[in-house]
């Protein structure tokens, strides 16, 4: 497997209070099925998508019960340094660097306008396995905070991205990009629509064959439907918070609509 330019999502995971309940959930949503419980990494379960690896959940360690939700990593030759941009940009170190056995070395870090992510230096583990256009598969991710300036200065210093703006009015959203033409994820920023004790957070989207019925199976199991279903020019999405609270997002992208936005290149 060819290694990853640092900035790259890499991998998610997700804790739950309630494993059983996220496996069973996501199980019927997302078609994934669960590998062997880690003992040694604090019941780490793998997900997969067509026998390959996906996603992963672990129950909270103690003290840090709270709601669930989704955390995205992004790619780094030494996580080390990565945790030295961080802070050198005004991000805060949550986890310091740490070895995960030979699997790899991460830490959990926070943008200076709140946003929570992870930093992962693949060892053996070399993040998705999946396809971007695979049933189950992460497929895409947005930044969604209220104070963008602060994300569009602090992600590009850290991971070297170039940025791109949407030049719709409607919305204030960017694409930050590695290399000339490869999209690394959104940012959008959180409009008054957002209750105000909603934290800013990356949203992380998963390939789904159809998003109608990836929506009923999930609001029947228990999820919240957030928003949509809506046609885009990049999929027919959705936007859902599991039973226990994780926000994500449902994807078809077979099914589109429109033409693609408008982008210019932000210096």
């Amino acid at each position: 497997m060819a290694v990853k330019p640092d900035g790259t999502p890499i991998w998610a995971d997700a804790m739950f209070s309630d494993v059983e309940g996220a496996k069973s959930f996501y199980g019927d949503v997302l078609g994934w099925t669960f590998g062997e419980e880690s003992t040694e990494f604090g019941n780490y379960t793998q997900a997969y998508a067509n026998g390959k690896a996906a996603a992963a959940v672990v129950p909270p360690m103690p003290g840090q019960e709270g709601q669930s939700q989704w955390c995205l990593y992004f790619a780094s030759s030494d996580a080390g340094a990565s945790a030295a941009k961080i802070r050198e940009n005004g991000g805060e170190i949550l986890m310091e660097p740490m070895a995960v056995g030979e699997f790899g070395s991460m830490c959990l870090a926070r943008d200076p306008g709140g946003v929570v992510f992870g930093v992962w230096q693949p060892g053996t583990h070399k993040g998705f396995e999946t396809e971007m256009d695979q049933h189950g598969a992460f497929c895409w991710s947005e930044i969604f905070t209220r104070e963008p300036e602060k994300s569009d200065a602090f992600f590009p210093a850290v991971f070297g991205y170039g940025q791109q703006q949407m030049e719709d009015g409607e919305m204030d959203f960017r694409l930050y990009t590695l290399g000339a033409d490869t999209m690394a994820l959104g940012r959008m920023k959180m409009t008054s629509d957002f209750p105000p004790d909603i934290p800013p957070w990356i949203n992380v989207y998963f390939n789904v064959p159809d998003c109608d019925d990836a929506v009923a199976k999930a609001t029947k199991l228990g999820g919240v439907l957030r928003f949509g279903p809506m046609t885009s020019p990049f999929g027919r999405f959705a936007a859902l918070s599991d039973p226990q609270g994780a926000n994500f997002s449902v994807i078809d992208t077979g099914t589109t609509e429109g033409d693609m936005p408008k982008l210019s290149d932000v210096s």
